[in-house]
């Protein structure tokens, strides 16, 4: 019976080439539908939302807030979820900013529905998330505490992020309309949703 665990274990565990692809999969999934959420004027929670606010706010570079507002969360991510985590989620981060700056350079969209905006791109940040969590990665931020809740406590990853979200984008309202704020609700319904029906504990185990 150990045996068979163990193998079951070796099968499951992700070489460097496949964690390597992931996280530059997962991160230009989540980068494009940043991109449509950008285009359509909408925003998102965690610290996604929050470098949204300040670029709305203050004209910055969306990709450098988003990178320097993550620097204080690797801390707990060290000493959390370990060294291989923290490294690999430092670099879905640094290639998030780095792709979140290039693609509207790559990427010309001339004409966007809202809806599709909010619903597409939530869908596609979701994906993204979840192809980084199956690969003991994340976009920082808020995503280490939910996925070290999820760990330690057994709290649906999905259910968690659900719940910071809604604070933050509510929390937006005296700064953002509040249309706006309604379809970037509709985004973090779909992004949590593939979240929330996707990644349960126990459900995927690969290392």
């Amino acid at each position: 019976m150990k045996d068979a665990a163990a193998r079951i274990s070796r099968s499951f565990r992700h070489s460097r080439f496949e964690d390597a692809q992931a996280l530059l999969t997962g991160t230009l999934f989540a980068a494009l539908g940043v991109a449509l959420f950008k285009q359509a004027g909408m925003l998102t929670g965690g610290t996604v939302g929050i470098a949204f606010l300040l670029h709305y706010a203050l004209g910055w570079p969306f990709g450098l807030l988003f990178f320097v507002i993550n620097l204080p969360f690797y801390g707990l991510a060290w000493r959390r979820m370990g060294a291989a985590f923290t490294v690999k989620t430092m670099a879905s981060v640094a290639l998030m900013a780095a792709l979140a700056e290039a693609l509207p350079r790559w990427l010309r969209i001339t004409e966007l529905n809202p809806y599709f905006a909010a619903i597409g791109g939530g869908l596609l940040i979701g994906a993204g998330m979840l192809i980084l969590f199956r690969h003991r990665a994340s976009l920082g931020g808020l995503n280490l505490v939910v996925l070290w809740l999820q760990d330690r406590r057994g709290w649906r990853a999905g259910y968690v992020q659900a719940t910071l979200d809604a604070a933050i984008l509510l929390a937006a309202l005296p700064w953002v309309p509040w249309p706006r704020v309604a379809l970037s609700l509709l985004g973090m319904a779909a992004i949590n949703a593939a979240l929330a029906i996707n990644h349960r504990p126990g459900r995927y185990m690969a290392t």
